[in-house]
């Protein structure tokens, strides 16, 4: 809805009272006055989680209530045929919107100046009152709402058994929408807010489909948003080679303009698929001074630019071009300085380029800021020892041990003191630990082949 521009805190509009009957006080937003979907918007910005893409320039801090979700947020949840009773716990809104309840009662707007946009429709508010906790609400207030639509002269009434709907106290959400535990959070219940009559055994018994990602705020994302999303559903949700394949199908690269247009996107599928050749094939495309000094310059919440600036760096050093790994490195530290893994990466490229006092320096700010970081307690333990420092190693290897034993290269390292030393015994210990962990170490079997030859 349109709102006026000026308006006192006071709740007058420009210096006169509002009749609030009549008219809107514009000096609050209040969700009841907004158009259903707003309304909706200022529930979901809590009640929906799942996979958040936030649009370009946007941060999670920007939205206001009365402001539409989308324009800062899409938010992607899975979709699995013949997995209806399955959903996460803040999916309120998404699962009733499913309901054939609120699907009918969907009507656009169209008086702006309506009071009450929202009231013939089935929204959060027609069952909850924001100042009221669920929990001292009684069942009757709910039924009520049921029952406003349901029983009354021509309209559908419950078709239960009588008997059934006495055990049940006649309590509509006993059954239309039963007690279920969410797949995100354990051990906890929460009624699904998709109604409907009950399911049968055999249909919840259905072998699940994934059908793909879809927009529960958002009509039609673009397709830079719906790559974004498969990306994200990759790294931090489920490893599944088809969201990667699906963010693919998103993601031209067939001229230059699309290279450039796609280029972080790219760079961070052929990342995750640790195809190194090719991010630096994409890089070359774009230009090193043009992305260092041109396009990874923008410091954001998401810290887009500076984890582009790493997977780059990351390419870099795994063909042992230290000078240009540096450079990336560099880029992502300065635009995201507090992230322990770009400043950690940052010393590595010096140490790889026997620069060990700048490298210490690097290693012991990040465990300044982190103490509790074990990558960098192993590589400044690693430093210290290259610099001739057995004892400042050893004290840096303990503290990295006690923090994560299982940590593989620091067992390395450790196995490494202990060579140093001549104490082969140890030494094959902590490589016989690695290799439990991880068999296929092959720098720990060769190191162990070695320590057996002696």
């Amino acid at each position: 809805m349109s709102r006026p521009r000026k308006y006192s805190r006071s709740g007058t509009f420009n210096g006169a009272k509002i009749d609030t009957s009549k008219f809107i006080d514009y000096s609050i937003v209040n969700p009841g006055k907004l158009s259903i979907d707003l309304q909706f918007d200022v529930c979901q910005r809590c009640h929906l989680q799942g996979n958040a893409v936030l649009k370009e320039g946007k941060s999670f801090y920007d939205y206001r209530p009365g402001m539409k979700l989308s324009d800062y947020m899409t938010t992607f949840l899975p979709r699995y045929e013949g997995a209806d009773d399955e959903f996460i716990m803040a999916s309120h809104a998404d699962r009733l919107k499913q309901s054939k309840c609120f699907i009918k009662s969907f009507k656009e707007e169209t008086d702006e100046a309506s009071l009450r946009p929202y009231k013939n429709a089935l929204t959060c508010v027609t069952c909850h009152n924001p100042h009221v906790s669920v929990k001292s609400t009684g069942k009757e207030v709910f039924n009520a709402a049921c029952k406003n639509c349901h029983g009354g002269k021509n309209q559908l009434d419950c078709t239960e058994k009588p008997e059934v709907l006495k055990k049940k106290e006649n309590n509509c959400v006993t059954c239309h929408m039963p007690k279920s535990g969410s797949i995100d959070i354990p051990h906890v219940t929460v009624h699904d807010h998709y109604i409907r009559k009950p399911m049968k055994k055999e249909e919840i018994a259905k072998v699940k489909k994934f059908i793909g990602l879809y927009a529960v705020n958002e009509k039609n994302p673009d397709a830079k948003t719906k790559a974004k999303a498969y990306l994200q559903q990759y790294d931090k949700f489920e490893y599944k080679v088809e969201y990667l394949d699906s963010a693919k199908k998103y993601l031209s690269e067939k001229t230059q303009n699309d290279i450039t247009n796609n280029f972080e996107l790219l760079v961070h599928l052929y990342f995750i698929k640790q195809d190194f050749s090719k991010v630096l094939e994409l890089t070359q495309k774009v230009g090193k001074d043009n992305l260092l000094n041109s396009i990874l310059t923008k410091q954001t919440w998401d810290n887009q630019n500076a984890w582009t600036a790493y997977r780059i760096g990351e390419a870099y050093y795994k063909i042992k071009d230290i000078p240009s790994a540096y450079l990336f490195y560099k880029k992502a530290d300065y635009l995201a300085s507090y992230n322990p893994e770009f400043k950690n990466k940052l010393g590595v490229s010096l140490m790889a380029q026997n620069k060990l006092p700048e490298a210490i320096a690097i290693f012991n700010d990040v465990i300044n800021e982190n103490p509790k970081f074990v990558p960098a307690l192993s590589n400044l333990g690693y430093a210290y020892l290259v610099y001739g420092n057995a004892e400042k190693a050893q004290e840096m290897y303990d503290i990295g041990y006690k923090l994560d034993p299982d940590y593989e290269m620091l067992l390395l390292n450790i196995a490494g003191l202990n060579i140093y030393k001549k104490n082969y015994k140890e030494a094959e210990v902590y490589l016989k630990k690695v290799l439990k962990k991880n068999p296929t170490n092959e720098q720990a079997k060769q190191v162990l082949n070695q320590l057996k030859a002696l």
